[in-house]
């Protein structure tokens, strides 16, 4: 790799994905046997060659067995060691043109190892289940693994008949032959690959609540034992898609799914159009409803505005935990002024190492990067005064609609919005590590609750 290229590529994770080139289309075709945790795949790309010509390229994918490879339809030169499949083709790629991938593979897929343990593909007692943030999408197919390479998708996966299958986008077919099912999905907006999602289990669909005309479809796909529970706990979320549609802007994908797993998670996952919740998070008594918020505001920031690198994250979670305190302000519980006064106590009594802006990759996910993030954005309330900060998250959500951005590209937009220098506020709440006093919140009107605080569930089977 030139230096040049390695400046371009993810400064956390050097070894996934490959700056040389851009996908624009990934096709994937899956046969997955739960039993045995047997996948067989054939992927088809297409992609584009970046500013100098490619002489080989690299894709990311796990401990599987190569079938064939093809580039163009001919077949390359590669070697696949280490969870990188490096691929040269018959002749050079020129620079700017474009070029098709196709990657036939098998074997018993499992998470690949991170940082924080096993992460991507997971086999359940009964099913299966994806979730790759930040770099498990290779433990399942072969990708230009770096969050700022954002394809559309196809995915096809034939399974035994007994299973539903859900990805994030819209379901095109459900074809039975025999005892099996071949269930075909279209995501046609830009898709970062850690956030294809997929789950495949023994599962009751539901309709959340009636989307109306013009409305987001929001379905539920559970265990049947869970539905009483779930009801209730998720009653609230076509609220939650109204406001954050009023606060954010048009919702950016074409429905929304939520999937509850029969075993527990730590957390739950965001995808594409679709959330991914363990067990534990149902316990009828709205227990997890601000994770609820949480990964719903995570379709509009972090999905659909994604960061350019992961040193960047504070964009996806500082959102999402905001989005958190504005549903409970609205709804009737705490403001989210109290909330930041929660949170800045809490982060007070802890060590004071962490940098928003550059977290480095073992924080990356450290409780204090969502908190603080958090308080960036009520921060920038205090500063800008509600109503040009709702402009600012509005314009934010549109103008990045599907595509990659920087903290950098952030503090520009925010300063379109305010009548006086931000620098202060972005040096001492991104960029230091000491926890800055929590701001004056006059400026701040909590917002009127429209929402009953107990509405009767509204999760209709289909």
């Amino acid at each position: 790799m030139s230096p040049q290229q390695k400046v371009e590529a993810d400064p956390y994770f050097p070894d996934n994905g490959d700056p040389r080139y851009r996908v624009n289309r990934y096709e994937l075709t899956l046969d997955y046997r739960p039993g045995p945790n047997r996948l067989a795949g054939t992927a088809r790309l297409g992609a584009i060659a970046g500013g100098a010509p490619l002489t080989e390229f690299q894709l990311n994918l796990a401990d599987f067995r190569i079938g064939r490879i093809k580039v163009d339809g001919r077949a390359p030169h590669y070697t696949h060691r280490g969870g990188r499949l490096r691929i040269r083709p018959p002749k050079p790629i020129r620079a700017g043109a474009a070029f098709t991938v196709e990657v036939h593979w098998s074997g018993n897929p499992k998470p690949v190892n991170s940082p924080w343990g096993g992460i991507g593909f997971e086999e359940l007692e009964d099913g299966a289940l994806v979730a790759s943030q930040p770099i498990g999408a290779p433990s399942w197919y072969p990708c230009n693994d770096r969050p700022a390479d954002k394809a559309s998708y196809q995915i096809s996966v034939t399974t035994p008949s007994a299973y539903t299958v859900v990805a994030g986008g819209r379901l095109l077919t459900r074809t039975t032959k025999a005892s099996t099912t071949t269930w075909v999905y279209e995501q046609s907006v830009p898709t970062s690959s850690y956030l294809v999602g997929l789950a495949i289990g023994r599962y009751q669909t539901v309709l959340l609540g009636d989307p109306g005309e013009g409305g987001v479809p929001q379905y539920g796909h559970l265990p049947a034992r869970l539905l009483p529970q779930f009801s209730r706990d998720f009653a609230r979320q076509p609220a939650m898609m109204e406001l954050f549609q009023e606060l954010f802007g048009p919702y950016p994908f074409g429905e929304y799914a939520v999937v509850v797993t029969e075993e527990e998670l730590d957390v739950p996952v965001e995808a594409q159009g679709l959330s991914l919740f363990g067990s534990n998070h149902v316990d009828g008594a709205r227990g997890s409803e601000r994770l609820v918020a949480h990964e719903l505001a995570h379709q509009w920031f972090g999905n659909s505005v994604s960061v350019a690198d992961w040193r960047h994250i504070w964009l996806n979670e500082g959102f999402a935990k905001y989005a958190e305190w504005l549903w409970s302000e609205r709804s009737g519980g705490l403001t989210a002024a109290q909330l930041a006064a929660t949170a800045h106590r809490k982060l007070s009594a802890l060590p004071q190492d962490l940098r928003l802006s550059d977290p480095g990759r073992k924080r990356m996910f450290d409780d204090r990067l969502y908190e603080r993030g958090g308080l960036v954005l009520h921060a920038l309330r205090c500063a800008l005064g509600d109503e040009a900060f709702h402009r600012m998250l509005r314009g934010w959500a549109a103008v990045h609609r599907g595509a990659t951005v920087t903290t950098g590209a952030f503090t520009k937009h925010a300063a379109r919005y305010a009548d006086r220098p931000l620098d202060d506020l972005f040096t001492a709440w991104v960029d230091d590590a000491a926890l800055p006093p929590l701001p004056s919140q006059a400026a701040v009107v909590p917002m009127r609750p429209p929402y009953p605080p107990y509405p009767p569930g509204n999760a209709g089977a289909l």
